[in-house]
């Protein structure tokens, strides 16, 4: 066989037909069906075979079809319609962002995450995390919020999930051609490519700025995949959390300094930045370090405004899901850098511990994020608690109600996971303009309007296309694994689109509990056993390819699925992603969803649901708390609030089973009129009503923008102006209060009432605090009385008091006074504290320092 010179000859793309490479070069397509639908007309299986990738199929497509579609007056006119939608977004001067007169943001936000998850044709995201910050981007270009993003381009993706015939996850690497992603390089105004240096243990490495739009809004890649790095270097980029702990901080230095270092390099100011995750916090030390240089200011009075004008998002109630880092480590791959901070590698190293620590404690990112941020927030109500909880450490004498973890609830970008098929109905029904307006839940009472049979209809349809898919998904990797013609022939027969469907589908970590379904397998056998109602479950995740766990239990899980009760009733479908996921929330008719409680952080898979018609079942943890309502779904172990893992599977596989068997199963096979099930048809539009105003990317990117951004943006200008002169101020009046503090105490507490042990529901409490504040000035602090009901020794539903000071004694001592008030009987206690108090603080606990009385 001779050997031949291989090379590639791409069409010529004629001139009228240039729009379509205009859309494909941006991820507004994605969220725009008609835009989708001109790539899937001009050759539908070379769409299929490209991923659904506009750039390479534009690569691949043959010359011939091209001038075919010039000849077609109906897909032309097309193309113009959608080229001119796409070119209104683009230019769109009256968005919501541009009417919010009160919002000053003078510099855009820069939004910073190791992943994004932005469409199936751009595989650089592994999980929720990046679709997360995928949908973000979305709706922050729907906004015209002034916006930037940062990430890593990794060259081998996350990984290819391939299941062996005994159900063994192997990780099939991606070797992505970054020249068939819809990516340009980022280049300066001479037209030379933007690159930017970091120091890895003494040795710099270099990275190049790619550039993809979404929307209105670029997100910015760094890629250390370059001929001038050494071969060690280039991997920095290679893989999505890939590697070992050492190509973990290397990654983080590169997204953190280096993406820091690139918005510098392209002449781009933010005014605020937004860390998703901690992945990225090292890029606040690097903003410390570029202010220091730039306004020739010292590290303390820098750091008040970095950390001002950052904001940070939590999203892991895992411990061992924070990254964290030997101080050794930390050591070898700071001692140079921290020679510009102009402080010691133990200064440095305190910024990722607890208060208090010890010597062989690990730096953590997490904390790291946290005390270089003003601003921090959970994913969820119910997991702003869970982090505050963890994070007590940092503020060890602040009460956990207190610590200034906030929450913002998570949503998703509605019209990326809409399916057309509802996005028509609800053009239908609920008029044109609609999609400006989904967070009104007034839009979404005329849910009501849809006829039933219209609405199942739809459904139906939905439901059809994902058994379509998932037997065409599974006859595929049974052709992979080499099985018989029989086997291939019955994928064709697996499901029914007229059986209950419930879906399920995350990574396959532990807690996510994948089977706790069949925990009895008696009474699960029982419920998938009756001919008469039958049940289908589609399920699909990944676990992460070094968590042996995970992949043992996909392994278990396979090998149930393939036995004579189970066979047919429940498919697995392999290498789950976003055009995975699309198919399953449009088509199923539940979402299960049983993590062990408090693990979840938000859950945004079940958001996805309720606008498609489906509905969700799920234990009362993440969004889940804030989105139940008892009519819009189905809770798992309702009662049950926490408690060991075995209690949580006794009870939560015990209420699954009950409520599918008295609950859901009737009331979807209910059909009065013999046709429809109206009272399932009811609960869809429930769902729908309920959830889709509320968990959507366009409420949550205006809430940060109400509650994080603009108010981030204002303090770090503030502090900046006029030379830095509030912050030169309050970093020096912190460093006196830290040096006097020790000096303060609560030296007497006394309550003002005849009868302390017999006050009545009304009446006033007088408190009075005798307060030592040494050579602290009065003006320099506040002194509070902290009341609330003692449930198991805790004090909870605080009330606080402010206390006045009324003498000072001839002693330097100051006497506080103040009442409280008794508004409801019970179990009370109170004690009395002092804070440092400054009118430029941005965070109450910002110091850290609280002197209590002795009760």
């Amino acid at each position: 066989m001779q050997n031949y010179f291989r090379f590639s000859v791409i069409p010529q793309l004629p001139p009228v037909l240039e729009p379509l490479r205009e859309i494909a070069f941006n991820v507004w397509f994605s969220w725009n069906y008609d835009a989708i639908e001109l790539f899937e007309i001009l050759d539908p299986e070379l769409w299929e075979k490209c991923y659904h990738n506009p750039v390479k199929l534009l690569q691949k497509v043959r010359q011939a079809r091209l001038r075919e579609v010039i000849e077609d007056d109906t897909f032309m006119r097309r193309l113009h319609t959608v080229s001119q939608r796409y070119k209104t977004y683009l230019s769109a001067k009256d968005t919501w962002f541009s009417k919010q007169s009160s919002l000053e943001i003078t510099g855009p936000v820069a939004y910073f995450s190791a992943e994004f998850g932005l469409h199936e044709s751009v595989p650089e995201y592994s999980g929720g995390l990046g679709i997360l910050a995928g949908d973000h981007c979305k709706a922050a270009s729907d906004l015209g919020l002034p916006f930037v993003a940062v990430g890593l381009l990794y060259r081998h993706g996350y990984f290819q999930q391939r299941l062996d015939k005994d159900g063994w996850q192997e990780a099939a690497e991606m070797n992505i051609d970054f020249n068939e992603l819809p990516i340009h390089e980022a280049r300066h105004a001479d037209g030379s490519i933007v690159k930017v240096q970091v120091d890895i243990l003494g040795r710099p490495v270099t990275a190049k700025i790619w550039e993809i739009k979404v929307g209105r809004i670029p997100i910015y890649f760094l890629d250390t995949d370059l001929i001038e790095n050494r071969e060690e270097d280039r991997l920095i980029t290679a893989e999505l959390y890939g590697g070992d702990i050492e190509m973990r901080i290397r990654q983080e230095i590169v997204l953190g300094i280096g993406g820091a270092r690139a918005l510098k390099a392209m002449g781009i100011k933010p005014s605020v930045y937004h860390m998703n995750e901690g992945h990225a916090a090292f890029l606040a030390i690097e903003r410390i370090r570029q202010i220091m240089l730039d306004h020739n200011i010292e590290f303390y009075p820098a750091l008040q405004v970095a950390t001002a004008s950052n904001i940070f998002t939590t999203h892991t109630p895992v411990p061992a899901g924070n990254d964290a880092f030997h101080p050794d480590l930390v050591r070898r791959y700071f001692d140079n850098y921290i020679k510009e901070l102009k402080i010691n590698i133990e200064e440095f190293l305190k910024f990722g511990r607890p208060w208090n620590y010890q010597p062989s404690d690990p730096f953590v990112m997490t904390i790291l994020a946290l005390r270089m941020s003003r601003r921090a927030n959970g994913v969820s109500a119910c997991h702003g608690g869970v982090s505050r909880s963890m994070w007590t450490g940092v503020w060890p004498m602040t009460p956990q109600q207190e610590v200034p973890i906030g929450s913002v609830t998570n949503g998703i970008h509605l019209h990326t996971w809409l399916a057309p098929e509802m996005k028509a109905l609800y053009e239908k029904y609920f008029g044109v303009g609609w999609q400006d307006q989904i967070s009104d839940p007034d839009l979404w009472r005329r849910v009501s309007d849809i006829p039933d049979d219209e609405l199942w209809a739809t459904h139906i349809l939905l439901k059809r296309r994902l058994i379509e898919f998932v037997r065409k998904r599974v006859r595929q990797h049974r052709e992979r694994l080499g099985e018989s013609s029989d086997r291939l022939r019955s994928a064709g027969l697996l499901l029914d689109p007229e059986v209950l469907t419930i879906g399920f589908a995350r990574r396959f970590a532990t807690y996510k509990r994948a089977l706790l379904i069949f925990k009895d397998m008696e009474r699960f056998r029982a419920i998938l056993s009756k001919t008469d109602r039958p049940v289908q479950f589609i399920i699909a995740g990944k676990s992460h390819p070094r968590d042996e766990a995970g992949k043992r239990l996909i392994q278990q899980l396979y090998k149930l699925i393939n036995e004579p009760d189970f066979y047919g009733k429940i498919v697995f479908v392999e290498d789950y992603d976003t055009n995975v996921a699309r198919h399953l929330v449009q088509g199923v008719d539940v979402w299960l969803n049983n993590p062990l409680r408090p693990l979840e952080a938000s859950g945004t898979s079940g958001q996805k649901v309720p606008p498609n018609g489906g509905i969700n079942m799920s234990v009362l943890d993440g969004w889940w708390c804030e989105g139940y309502n008892k009519k819009n779904g189905w809770a798992i172990g309702e009662d049950l609030k926490d408690g060991p893992p075995e209690l949580q599977d006794e009870v939560d596989s015990k209420s699954i089973y009950t409520i599918l068997d008295k609950q859901v199963i009737p009331l979807y096979y209910a059909k009065p009129d013999g046709r429809l099930p109206l009272a399932w048809i009811n609960l869809m539009r429930e769902s729908i009503r309920s959830v889709s105003p509320v968990f959507n990317t366009s409420r949550m990117v205006q809430e940060y923008t109400e509650n994080y951004y603009a108010p981030a943006a204002h303090r770090g200008a503030k502090l900046a102006a006029n030379n830095f002169a509030d912050a030169k101020e309050i970093a020096l009046w912190k460093v006196k209060m830290r040096d006097a503090w020790g000096q303060v105490s609560v030296a007497q507490i006394a309550c003002d009432h005849q009868k302390p042990y017999e006050i009545l529901v009304g009446e006033k409490i007088g408190i009075r605090a005798k307060v030592l504040l040494g050579n602290i000035g009065t003006e320099n602090i506040t002194v509070e009385a902290y009341c609330g009901e003692v449930h198991d020794g805790n004090l909870t539903h605080p009330q606080i008091v402010p206390l006045q000071m009324q003498k000072k004694e001839a002693d330097g001592t100051y006497w506080y006074s103040g009442q409280l008030e008794a508004c409801e009987s019970g179990a009370y206690g109170f004690n009395v504290r002092v804070m440092p108090s400054h009118g430029s603080l941005t965070q109450k606990h910002e110091l850290r320092l609280m002197t209590w009385g002795k009760a």
